[in-house]
């Protein structure tokens, strides 16, 4: 498969400043053809110098290369295969026919398959497989014939690409300052590019070309992608966090912490193991006694250095499940944090003893453990097991350093923890705060709502209230004109008269306009005009209606 990215004016990649190299320093490309993942291969096209921008490569739905022409070709990733897979592979080769291929070897097969290795086919009830020429060929020369192929192209254009490499140190220094990450890479050049390459490094090292105060890094020197650096040493270091000071331990305890005090009496007269995890006011330790000592000088020094900088140490005592569980915890900005320290053990066969072996003997069912966990000198502290921080921040001895020396960094961790918390408690204040003020934004709509609702029917009302006294007025005038003239009768005139009082007495605009009162602003009141639950915060409304949230903060009520 061969596809071309983009089309423009041709220039080679190798030869712009900046270099195209930015395009597998932004990410790999990545192409999935027939279920296998291909990483893409870059070829320049012809030689031709271009200033300005380096070129960028967009990697999303589509692929696309500016302002060159390039052009992609597929490479597997990997052709090495594991051991299973060549020993199904010289299987099927040494048959003469088609070899069945069992439900337990089907992702084996696949993957022989995915490689060009074998063919499969259906047969019967099950896939059958026969070697292809590329598994013959795999088989005796040890490589895929793709990987050969590519290794052969790779190398064909490899007198052409050491033409663009820079000539000296200076032109490689050149590129990199106008290349915008201040990195170039050369895409797994060929031997005598990579030669010409390692020819400008050495020359810009050896006559000066390194800017002050900047360093030239290279990585894939034998193999691989040559990827050069121009780093800023002094803003590397100003970029890198501070060192983590360390905490010294003593070799000897004079004036003990209190707890550490404490957890001494409590070490009980036990000479193989220590276990205070259950002892109220005392440090929780697992330890065999040989430990206990350094344990509890790990200890002293943890807890000093805790309340030098101003934490707080203490024990406490909660209830789970209706069983009192102690600990030892560290305060730190209001966040306790819990300790305790323990002994690592190994898993070594066990050695029944006669009582064992006379017990199993009189009832068969008896089990005798096959191994036993014994302590083997290495410290653990950190998170109690089965609490909420467990694994947060344990710290252990291994071989490459001791407990005692990281310290620091356990200390450090404790911080950092207690700094997410305070973060997550300070972004959960600031959620719950936001919703609150959107519940009583909802409320102070729906008031207004309510309001507006209640003074547009009693508005329509009156409109309808004048109307109708205009129709009754008009009635009388039209019932006193037939009678002009004539003698109306008495009962008739009284009829007029009061029909004309009814009709000053239902128009609004015989007396003053006056807005009519809000009517009740309870929760019943509201239901229907507010959506959700009207109990989740305290009703901004009193008695009267009148608004006056809780808090000040809330929205105010217009």
């Amino acid at each position: 498969m061969r596809a071309v990215l983009a089309a423009a004016p041709r220039r080679n990649v190798e030869n712009t400043p900046g270099l195209a190299m930015q395009i597998t320093a932004a990410a790999p490309a990545i192409a999935y053809t027939s279920g296998w993942p291909h990483r893409a291969q870059v070829r320049l096209g012809e030689p031709e110098w271009a200033r300005g921008s380096a070129p960028t490569l967009l990697i999303g739905s589509t692929l696309v290369v500016c302002p060159q022409l390039v052009e992609v070709e597929p490479k597997l990733v990997k052709y090495t295969l594991t051991e299973q897979q060549a020993d199904m592979l010289r299987q099927i080769a040494a048959a003469s026919g088609a070899v069945p291929i069992a439900p337990k070897s089907s992702s084996t097969a696949w993957a022989l398959e995915q490689r060009g290795l074998i063919k499969r086919s259906w047969r019967g009830s099950g896939h059958v497989a026969v070697v292809t020429s590329d598994g013959r060929y795999f088989l005796k020369h040890g490589k895929h014939p793709k990987e050969v192929q590519a290794e052969k192209e790779r190398l064909a254009g490899d007198a052409e690409q050491a033409e663009h490499a820079p000539a000296d140190g200076s032109e490689l220094i050149a590129r990199l300052q106008s290349a915008t990450t201040g990195k170039l890479t050369v895409p797994d050049p060929g031997p005598r590019t990579r030669g010409r390459w390692r020819a400008a490094y050495y020359d810009a090292l050896h006559h000066g070309h390194v800017p002050g105060e900047h360093k030239l890094r290279w990585t894939g020197r034998q193999r691989g992608d040559c990827v050069f650096t121009l780093v800023d040493e002094e803003a590397e270091k100003a970029a890198q966090p501070p060192p983590v000071p360390t905490i010294d331990v003593p070799d000897v305890l004079h004036r003990p912490h209190q707890l550490v005090r404490a957890t001494r009496k409590a070490l009980g007269r036990s000479k193989t193991v220590v276990d205070t995890r259950g002892t109220p006011e005392a440090i929780p330790l697992h330890v065999s006694r040989e430990q206990a000592d350094r344990a509890l000088r790990i200890m002293h020094a943890l807890l000093t250095e805790a309340e030098s900088r101003g934490y707080q140490v203490e024990t406490r005592t909660e209830h789970h499940r209706g069983q009192a569980e102690h600990q030892m915890v560290i305060v730190i900005r209001g966040h306790a944090l819990p300790l305790a320290i323990t002994e690592q053990t190994t898993k070594v066969p066990h050695e029944p003893t006669a009582q064992q072996i006379r017990q199993q003997q009189r009832n068969p069912w008896t089990r005798i453990p096959k191994f036993d966990h014994k302590f083997n000198g290495r410290l653990e502290l950190g998170a109690p097991a089965k609490s909420w921080y467990q694994h947060s921040y344990t710290h252990r001895d291994s071989a490459r350093w001791t407990l005692e020396s990281r310290l620091g960094h356990l200390l450090h961790d404790l911080e950092q923890r207690a700094a997410a918390a305070e973060r997550q408690q300070r972004e959960e204040e600031l959620r719950k705060a936001e919703q609150r003020r959107r519940w009583y934004a909802a409320v102070a709509h729906a008031r207004e709502r309510q309001l507006e609702r209640h003074r547009a029917g009693v508005l329509v009302e009156q409109v309808r209230a004048r109307l109708r006294a205009d129709e009754i007025r008009a009635f009388c005038r039209a019932a006193r004109t037939r009678a002009d003239g004539a003698s109306a009768a008495a009962e008739e005139l009284e009829w007029l008269q009061w029909a004309e009082a009814y009709a000053d007495r239902i128009d609004p605009l015989c007396a003053p306009l006056v807005a009519p009162p809000d009517p009740p602003a309870s929760r019943e009141a509201l239901r229907e005009l507010l959506q959700g639950d009207l109990y989740t915060h305290p009703w901004p409304f009193d008695g009267k209606g009148r608004w006056m949230p809780p808090e000040e903060e809330v929205t105010q009520y217009p």
